[in-house]
């Protein structure tokens, strides 16, 4: 089994996952995988909390992680993602892959004789999207009750993995951004399959009613020629206390960070009351080690 999208997770698949990371958090989970199990990081971007999370979390499970920057790799002369997938599966039992396109991480699973999570590509980060739903579950216990208001880029590669996620758990969402500016629409639409997603321009009604208030980077990875342009575009859309009174009052403020203060989101708010992106960011520990638990017991 492969994670490469929230399309390959079944509603039940996740709540398993939430369940082995609550076990876990309790030291009720089994702490080891199979004896000298590695897992081989293969990353073209840059990561902190993805990449630390895993190579910590294989490691706390009683195996190694292997980390590749890909520029020093045959793939830099031109190596195929079909052949270094199956190169990779034959000395690891699990790989993780942070790519520039999706269409490599699929051909790199098809040719993988071992699990391939998706670590972050242009189209999704379903990783991410599991450790913010296990944190908004932390606090709101029934899935139904949620209302998720991501404001901000809602064409990014979290917006996507993240609406498909909270539809598929019940959870209604609102992408909140600048007029004429859409969501990525294959996304959008499965995630309307599943559950309730809508999207607005006008910050003080798409924000009604939420009890999560979500944003991302302005400037994702690759778009940093258009950096100037982007945050124009979508300066009014930043996450401040003036934003955040158009909320449920008691709403609760999530990031996946890197953060750019003063951009997306103020200090003032980041580090404020509301915020839960600490322990957001923390929960990406848990989460890896779940997700490497359970295609292990896929395996078995």
């Amino acid at each position: 089994m492969n994670i490469l999208s929230i399309n390959d997770l079944s509603k039940d698949d996740m709540l398993k996952i939430f369940d082995i990371a609550e076990n876990l958090k309790d030291n009720k989970e089994q702490t080891s995988l199979r004896e000298n199990s590695t897992l081989a990081l293969f990353f073209e971007k840059p990561s902190t909390r993805t990449r630390t999370s895993f190579e910590a979390g294989i490691s706390q499970l009683g195996g190694k992680g292997i980390y590749i920057d890909s520029n020093t790799t045959q793939k830099s002369r031109g190596e195929s993602f079909a052949d270094i997938g199956r190169m990779l599966s034959s000395y690891c039992d699990f790989i993780a892959a942070r790519l520039y396109r999706h269409d490599d991480i699929v051909e790199m699973a098809e040719n993988s004789s071992v699990p391939v999570i998706n670590a972050l590509t242009d189209l999704e980060h379903p990783t991410q999207a599991l450790v913010d739903m296990y944190t908004i579950n932390s606090h709101i216990k029934n899935f139904k009750d949620v209302k998720i208001a991501f404001v901000g880029d809602i064409a990014t590669n979290t917006a996507n993995s993240l609406m498909l996620a909270a539809t598929k758990l019940g959870a209604r969402m609102t992408l909140v951004g600048p007029k004429d500016y859409n969501p990525n629409s294959t996304y959008f639409n499965k995630a309307r399959e599943h559950g309730l997603v809508y999207v607005y321009d006008n910050v003080k009604e798409g924000l009604e009613g939420a009890n999560i208030v979500y944003t991302d980077t302005f400037v994702s990875m690759g778009q940093e020629v258009e950096a100037e342009k982007r945050k124009e575009l979508f300066k009014d859309f930043q996450v401040n206390s003036k934003l955040l009174e158009y909320a449920d009052p008691s709403a609760l403020v999530m990031h996946c960070l890197p953060a750019h203060r003063g951009e997306e989101i103020t200090s003032e708010v980041i580090d404020g009351p509301k915020s839960i992106v600490w322990e957001q960011a923390k929960n990406k520990l848990l989460i890896a080690k779940a997700l490497l638990l359970f295609l292990s017991l896929q395996q078995n």
